[in-house]
């Protein structure tokens, strides 16, 4: 009897820790449509209308939740394509002193040079596969080391552009190639890659894919590119303003975001091996509102996918516990915390002494549900789900979208698939996306 009460002492106990573990959404981990009498709010307790993006429910390695975010899905989610090797991953964050932004940026730097000088004696001695791993990794890794470093810092570019010309050197390995492509775009370009399903010039289906409010292109050929020409789709991808080095060019995000996106698929069609009647396109974060806007504007598009639905940025923004902070808060965070906020602040065009200016930022980064004629896929995960403002978002999208072929999968968080964009597995979301667009694109 006594072991029994022990086992069951705690199994509640794990569960508990469980089912809170999501901090500033409105709802449990089951979604369940009646609370327990045991889970009723406590007078006064009243739970805010805050989410938080980048709190993953789970704790991978760091204690700070954005750098622990930005570890366990941007850094170990890259692993199935390439991006980074788990021993150098942990080996990395090991050396990484909790919260602090200059250690973030110096360890993934240093672990960069390493795989970049591996990289350089390999194709030396004419190992190209071995060197095209190690280009790979490299890239990726200085990309990492620019999380936290402010724009007025000249490492940023050094870095940026330190990551592109390996991910340019890897790409040449490739058969095909990925190709580094620049689109002209307002006195300036676009850049980004694509990559042929197979060689040739017979068109063939492609997806194009866009990135959110902290993307480079180079987070989105190690969020998907394999994937994609796995299953015979030629894969595109570009930075927009707002991402990558384009603010310095004063390029920061804009409301009508469907106008560089014209100016993407106009390159896409462009091209021989693009099949126009076959071209979809899928937007992460901020890009789940980039796309279907560019849809709803843009017939050439056939075909649209969402991780999640962003129908108005503003509400989101709203509910940021980085929007809401106090200034009391706001200087109890940690340096690459703050730094991060700083960062994305630069993005949108707002003082990074202002974050509650990122709610204002966002008006106008809306698209109508009902202006989209084409399928469209929304993928959420259960853990993003539970926002309030994140589900009421889905379902607008849902008893709107014109199109019959619409669809909704909510990421099961007991697959380790609950998070923002759901980056901690890329397998699942790809299987998902794939599975439909072969359906739809047929």
């Amino acid at each position: 009897m006594l072991k029994k009460s022990i086992w069951l002492a705690l199994v509640v106990f794990l569960s508990s820790i469980f089912l809170t573990g999501y901090g500033g959404v409105n709802e449990s981990a089951a979604a369940p449509k009646k609370k327990a009498a045991s889970e009723k709010t406590a007078p006064g307790q009243e739970q805010k209308k805050v989410f938080d993006a980048h709190d993953t429910g789970v704790r991978y390695h760091f204690n700070d939740t954005d750098m622990d975010f930005n570890f366990g899905t941007l850094v170990l989610g890259s692993t199935v394509n390439h991006g980074v090797e788990i021993g150098e991953a942990f080996y990395t964050a090991s050396k990484i002193k909790d919260g602090d932004a200059a250690s973030w940026q110096e360890e993934w730097f240093k672990i960069a040079r390493l795989a970049e000088a591996r990289g350089e004696k390999s194709l030396a001695g004419g190992h190209k596969v071995s060197a095209r791993d190690q280009f790979q990794r490299a890239s990726y890794y200085y990309r990492i080391s620019l999380l936290s470093i402010l724009p007025n810092d000249p490492r940023l570019k050094e870095r940026a552009q330190k990551s592109r010309n390996l991910m340019k050197k890897a790409g040449e390995l490739f058969n095909p190639t990925i190709e580094y492509i620049e689109i002209p775009f307002e006195g300036t370009v676009l850049p980004g890659y694509f990559r042929k399903a197979a060689p040739g010039t017979k068109p063939t289906k492609t997806l194009i894919m866009i990135g959110g409010g902290e993307t480079f292109a180079e987070d989105l050929v190690f969020y998907i590119a394999p994937q994609t020409y796995d299953r015979g789709y030629n894969f595109m991808t570009v930075d927009l303003p707002g991402q990558g080095l384009l603010p310095m060019e004063g390029k920061p995000f804009r409301p009508d975001m469907n106008v560089p996106m014209k100016a993407v698929v106009d390159y896409a069609l462009s091209r021989p091996d693009v099949d126009p009647q076959r071209l979809a396109s899928y937007g992460y974060s901020g890009g789940g509102g980039f796309v279907p806007q560019a849809a709803m504007n843009d017939s050439r598009i056939k075909a649209i996918a969402m991780n999640s639905a962003v129908v108005d940025a503003y509400p989101l923004f709203s509910t940021m516990p980085v929007v809401l902070a106090t200034q009391k808060e706001i200087n109890s965070w940690t340096t690459f915390h703050g730094n991060i906020v700083k960062a994305i602040c630069w993005r949108w065009g707002v003082p990074m002494d202002k974050p509650s200016g990122l709610a204002a930022a966002n008006k106008g980064f809306t698209f109508d549900p009902a202006k989209i004629t084409v399928p469209a896929l929304i993928i959420v995960g259960e853990g993003e789900y539970k926002s309030v403002e994140v589900k009421r978002q889905q379902k607008v999208c849902m008893d709107n979208f014109s199109h019959p072929l619409k669809k909704m999968v909510i990421t099961p968080t007991n697959e380790g698939a609950t998070n923002h964009c759901v980056m901690e597995n890329r397998s699942l979301v790809s299987q998902v996306l794939f599975d439909w667009l072969d359906d739809v694109l047929k």
